[in-house]
């Protein structure tokens, strides 16, 4: 069976913050992840985390503007200096934490500029921070996003998160193949979890229900064949990563986040799914 954290930026939505990791821990998550942890002391986090048994497995590097109009400063020419103190912060959190790996937020493509104009500064950065990393063992996650959620989103597809990786040349640089995403993007996902687990550079997954972001067990995905797909494949490559539950609860205004995790609860996955002749 896959291994949950429970995504705190989207899962308990009824409780303040800090009160969602004690829930978390209630409902048999043993790990976390969230998007920011900057709106906190860090010993504040880490007093949460101890008390509840919980370990950190993700968050994210800053994002750039604190309005909400950028989604991280990787690919933005002009902005290294920027850039690089995020980074040294996000470690800084990832250290106090004892986080194993950090989202590197790509950002957004301006307006009448191509990936291809600024895709050069993005894999500078990307060598930078994965060196500034590899000095205290953390990893650094890029994530492909789709473009209906967030339009211009530099990164946007399995095949070239993975071609970064090898331009930029760093053990520790991985992907964040988070499966909402990529079923919107790309599908054929059960067969990219297949592709991609085996290469050794994904870093971390992450789940939601297809197309509304709601629970796993709602949506055109099946997941209960993804998960066992995914541990098909993991007892062959070895991978032991972790699954993010990233989505919106449906039952956030009625019987809380709590109410719809029954998919999680009945551990009813499937077996894993005979391979084709020849596949």
């Amino acid at each position: 069976m896959p291994r949950f954290a429970a995504n705190l930026s989207m899962l308990y939505p009824e409780l303040d913050f800090l009160d969602r990791f004690e829930a978390a821990a209630r409902d048999g998550f043993r790990a976390v992840e969230y998007l920011f942890p900057y709106a906190y002391p860090a010993l504040e986090l880490a007093a949460r985390l101890r008390a509840n048994g919980l370990q950190q497995v993700l968050f994210n590097t800053p994002p750039g503007n604190p309005d909400g109009s950028e989604r991280g400063l990787a690919c933005l020419p002009g902005r290294e200096a920027e850039f690089r103190a995020g980074i040294v912060r996000a470690l800084d959190y990832a250290q106090a934490l004892d986080c194993p790996r950090v989202h590197v937020m790509a950002g957004l493509v301006a307006h009448g500029s191509t990936r291809d104009a600024v895709q050069a500064i993005y894999v500078q950065n990307l060598r930078w921070a994965a060196a500034e990393a590899a000095k205290s063992g953390r990893d650094l996650l890029l994530e492909p996003i789709n473009t209906r959620d967030v339009p211009r989103f530099f990164l946007n597809r399995q095949d070239h998160a993975h071609a970064v990786i090898e331009l930029v040349g760093a053990p520790n640089l991985k992907v964040q193949m988070d499966l909402y995403h990529c079923q919107i993007v790309e599908g054929d996902v059960a067969t990219k979890i297949r592709k991609y687990l085996p290469s050794g550079r994904v870093g971390h997954l992450q789940i939601a229900g297809v197309p509304e972001r709601h629970e796993p067990d709602v949506g055109e995905l099946n997941h209960a064949y993804l998960f066992a797909v995914i541990d098909e494949v993991a007892a062959q490559c070895g991978w032991d990563g972790w699954i993010g539950c990233e989505y919106r609860p449906r039952q956030a205004a009625a019987g809380g986040t709590s109410a719809g995790l029954d998919w999680l609860r009945s551990g009813n996955f499937q077996d894993p799914p005979a391979r084709r002749p020849g596949a």
